[in-house]
């Protein structure tokens, strides 16, 4: 009878679950390499190029709107692709998150690894020191254990051990400019520490702007409705701000003579605190680069404008006075642009309110200057204020519902009809117009406004430390090499008394410099001289 073999079976591949571990094994390897973390660190800052480069959307929203207008297809591509806020796309933020965690799988194990070479001892002394590439032989007037003793006290400051060969021969191996290795550590955790809480810094922190008339009109931070613009932190929803309360008393501003601006200052007074129980002011003196620092908010100072005053006196005697603020619209002449809107006193219909309401718009020059019927402003500073202006009537919109730009008045509702023109002129201060029904309408001068930013960052101090630290540790891990040196001493013979030295060093990073400084540590220990 005759017996088949059953043909061999065909290796078996890994498993699914075993070709799955593998893939996030070496997954995980690739991207906690010190190469990848160096490669993510570059296409951070290439990803916040753009957030410099083109207009953000938090920080000026209509600039965005006419940048995608200007541009076409182009902008509303960029638009679509999250260009316009960068800082909060989900691209840099993956790249974000992606570096942090090379950082964190990139430095755990070197730290380990630092951790265990600390505790380590240096190195055997190698059999032929006359091989390192820094070498040097001496003889010793004294016996070996005097001549190790010299040694020991030579190489102070050093990582050495001490230890016993065959004949009596004792060595000494030493290692120094392991800060090197420190410093290199404290750079990457620095930098991982500076990530961390920049991002925290942006889940809870805030940055306000708010415009303050300087007439010792006052702003409090209470609450999100006080801000004419507020960006919030992903943790902060506007409830719970740092209470304070600051006034506006006045306003200093100096200019170069080519109109550009030399010098703000502003008198201010403060309460935060104890103080706020109190009703206690403090006073401050704000300027650009010296901010109110207070309840753990920063107030800067950012710039000014004008706020034309007009008075209105309707046909039954009652007056109405208003110094809204108007936008600057030429910086270096300070003209500017607004809208100062009226309700008329004693009406009680509604529908009759809305179409006796009152509107001054048009143009405010600090210095007048007339090119041709054109009134222009020659200068930033107020010293021939005028205004050339439309006196609109009707429905200004305000019961609306909705919000509308204290700078302008709704087109639409001049575009409907709703919203008249009724008297257009200049007029300097003093001056005044009359209008069909009596009306008047009188320029009375201008006051100031200034713009104030208030931010909150709770790890600014934490941002600052770790970006000193990782100054410190780039420094150290540049300029401190790591060396090693060993000496060997043997003991003479009965004809050749006192005893043989040999020194040997090496460098374990760039050699340069180590030349000069092991001729200077081996001379000490060849000749005994104390170093």
């Amino acid at each position: 009878m005759t017996t088949t073999e059953a043909p061999p079976k065909a290796p078996q591949g890994p498993t699914p679950a075993r070709r799955t571990i593998a893939f996030l094994r070496n997954t995980w390897r690739g991207l906690t390499s010190m190469r990848t973390a160096l490669v993510l660190l570059f296409l951070l800052a290439l990803a916040a190029l753009p957030g410099a480069l083109l207009p953000q959307r938090k920080l000026n929203a209509p600039k965005v709107d006419e940048y995608i207008t200007a541009h076409g297809w182009w902008g509303t591509l960029l638009d679509k692709l999250e260009f316009y806020d960068v800082y909060s796309s989900i691209w840099f933020s993956a790249i974000y998150l992606l570096l942090m965690v090379s950082l964190v799988g990139c430095l755990t194990p070197r730290s380990f690894e630092y951790a265990k070479a600390m505790r380590a001892k240096p190195v055997l002394t190698p059999r032929n020191l006359a091989r390192m590439p820094h070498y040097r032989l001496g003889r010793g007037k004294t016996d070996v254990t005097a001549e190790i003793a010299a040694v020991h006290q030579q190489l102070s400051g050093w990582r050495r051990v001490e230890r016993e060969e065959a004949d009596g021969v004792r060595t000494i191996s030493a290692e120094r400019g392991f800060l090197r290795e420190t410093g290199n550590l404290l750079f990457h955790f620095s930098m991982l520490g500076l990530i961390v809480f920049f991002a925290l810094g942006k889940l809870y922190g805030y940055e306000g702007q708010v415009i303050v008339q300087a007439d010792g009109s006052t702003f409090c931070n209470a609450g999100i409705y006080n801000y004419d613009s507020f960006n919030a932190g992903l943790r902060v929803d506007g409830t719970d701000l740092d209470p304070f309360c600051v006034k506006v008393n006045d306003f200093t501003a100096r200019y170069t003579e080519s109109g550009q601006p030399d010098y703000y200052h502003s008198n201010i007074e403060y309460q935060s605190g104890a103080d706020l129980d109190t009703n206690t002011w403090r006073p401050y003196g704000l300027e650009v680069n010296s901010p109110l620092r207070t309840a753990g908010d920063r107030v800067y100072l950012l710039g000014h404008g004008y706020s034309p005053k007009f008075t209105v006196t309707f046909p039954d005697g009652s007056q109405r006075t208003q110094d809204t603020q108007w936008r600057t619209v030429d910086p270096t002449t300070m003209l500017a642009e607004g809208a100062t809107k009226f309700d008329q006193p004693g009406i009680t219909d509604e529908v009759q309110r809305r179409t006796r309401q009152l509107a001054v718009t048009g143009l405010f020059a600090p210095t007048a200057f007339l090119h041709g019927s054109v009134l222009t402003s020659s200068a930033p500073e107020a010293k021939d204020p005028a205004v050339a202006v439309d006196v609109l009537r009707g429905d200004l919109g305000l019961d609306a519902g909705r919000g509308q730009s204290v700078f302008q008045v709704d087109q639409s509702l001049v575009d409907d009809g709703r919203l008249k023109k009724v008297a257009r002129q200049n007029l300097e201060v003093g001056q005044e117009i009359k209008l069909d029904d009596g009306t008047k309408v009188r320029f009375d001068g201008v006051g100031q406004w200034v713009s104030l930013q208030v931010s909150h960052d709770p790890t600014q101090g934490f941002v600052l430390g770790f970006a000193i630290t990782m100054f410190l540790g780039l420094g150290a891990s540049l300029l401190v090499k790591r060396r090693r040196l060993w000496v060997r001493v043997k003991p003479g013979t009965a004809d050749d008394p006192g005893t043989v030295i040999e020194v040997a060093g090496l460098a374990r990073t760039d050699q340069a410099g180590y030349g000069e400084e092991f001729h200077r540590v081996s001379e000490r220990l060849i000749s005994g001289q104390k170093g």
